[in-house]
């Protein structure tokens, strides 16, 4: 029996001991094992207590049995799920039992999930989305996620491919049929003028790409300066652990090192730097080479100086907001007013006042968008795509409508590859990979 035509199985419930483990299973067989296991098969959706069985008769477990009759379920199959007491023992004795069946299989890493993709029960964004909705560590990737996965990114571009259907539609009317008096004289004027606000409406939703991947793999922000500004200290502070370690050796930092911050429901990624100055020591050079690497792929800089020196308003590569912060402001010494802001990590003074100006950087990025953003460099690089081929059929009014058609026919195409309305064999297997086993 061919792989994508085996009923396939998987523990879908995550580790073990729990108190509850569910089995997912799918396929033409369904049906046939659970009769099996459990004596018959419950009605459609609803949870019947059983006794779970072997073959010969011997009692695994006594719990829940649903079954979910195909196309009207998650994959677009016959569908069970399983629901016993999660140790270990039942568990693989259940799962030990699925495999003596004649075309079952253990499922492979988002083979539910691809094969709901392959019968039409979901598109690629939505199947990305649900991936981001069960790794979301923070509500603002939950409600990002639950956008793409519920369909309202895919809704976006289904319209926009419709639009450019009909565009194309139009045009092959006027060159086969241009002699006829019922077909429009101006494709112009029905056409190109849709094809100028789509191509804006494009061009503001691919500029909102920036924040959408902020919100899914959260806010760069790296902590900058020279040895000794108090950095580790902030990053500690910040994190309310000791990330780094803190002396009063200059240079004590050499690597770059990160933390994952939840900030008012936004992931925000915090880097700690080695000092920048200038050395011959050749380790300590290349953390500073790392450290300005880090920098110039930030979203925002913080540049710390003590109170009383200058901090640094400008790092080679970086063109993108930097917060100046006079340190140690638990120490007596006079400021001199160059500073955005003046903290203490000792004290805590300042670092209040540090997490509004986050959050207001993070809000600031996200005005007026709403979340039916583009997150991936996948759906950016597409729509890149699309937009400069939808550019190239406005601006060849000087060429054929053929030629400006194909263009159309391209642009849409780069939009049917997002949602994997067109051939993206090449991209599965990476995409599913990244799933547990049992979705």
């Amino acid at each position: 029996m061919n792989a994508a035509n085996q009923t396939i199985y998987a523990l879908s419930s995550g580790g073990l001991p729990a108190g509850v483990a569910v089995i997912r299973i799918s396929g033409s067989e369904t049906m046939h094992v659970v009769k099996s296991l459990a004596g018959s098969v419950p009605a459609a959706r609803h949870a019947t207590l059983k006794t779970i069985r072997t073959r010969n008769g011997l009692a695994l477990d006594r719990g829940l049995v649903l079954t979910f009759p195909g196309p009207a379920s998650f994959t677009g199959e016959d569908c069970a799920e399983i629901h016993v007491h999660g140790g270990k023992a039942v568990v693989a004795a259940l799962l030990a039992e699925l495999a003596t069946f004649d075309g079952c299989r253990l499922a492979e890493h988002g083979e539910f999930s691809r094969r709901a993709l392959e019968n039409g029960k979901m598109d690629l964004v939505e199947v990305e989305g649900l991936a981001d909705l069960i790794s979301a560590e923070t509500e603002m990737q939950r409600r990002l996620a639950m956008e793409h996965a519920a369909g309202g990114l895919s809704h976006i571009y289904e319209g926009w491919a419709e639009r450019l259907t009909r565009a194309r539609a139009l045009i092959e009317a006027e060159l086969d049929f241009a002699d006829e008096d019922d077909v429009p004289g101006s494709v112009s004027d029905m056409v190109w003028s849709d094809m100028e606000r789509l191509r804006s409406e494009v061009s503001e939703h691919l500029a909102g790409a920036d924040f959408g991947e902020i919100v899914r793999d959260g806010l760069r922000v790296v902590i900058a300066g020279p040895p000794n500004a108090g950095k580790s200290s902030l990053i500690n502070a910040l994190a309310k652990r000791e990330v780094a370690i803190v002396t009063d050796i200059a240079g004590t930092t050499r690597d770059v090192l990160h933390v994952d911050l939840n900030i008012e429901g936004y992931a925000v990624r915090l880097y700690d730097t080695a000092g920048l100055r200038e050395t011959d020591e050749i380790v300590e050079k290349e953390g500073i080479r790392r450290a300005l690497r880090t920098v110039a792929d930030a979203d925002l800089v913080l540049s710390l100086a003590e109170i009383g020196q200058p901090a640094q308003a400008e790092f080679p590569g970086f063109n993108g907001k930097v917060i100046k912060l006079g340190t140690k402001a638990d120490l007596p010494r006079g400021a001199d007013g160059q500073y955005d802001l003046l903290i203490s990590s000792t004290s805590g003074a300042g670092l209040a006042a540090l997490h509004q100006l986050l959050v207001s950087d993070l809000r600031d990025r996200s005005s007026s968008l709403s979340l039916a953003l583009p997150s991936r460099l996948r759906h950016r690089m597409l729509l890149t795509q699309s937009l400069d081929a939808l550019s190239a059929a406005i601006r060849s009014d000087n060429q054929g409508l053929d030629i400006r058609a194909e263009y159309l026919r391209q642009s849409a195409n780069s939009l049917g590859r997002i949602t994997g309305r067109v051939d993206v064999e090449d991209l599965l297997d990476v995409i599913f990979s990244e799933f547990c086993i049992g979705k």
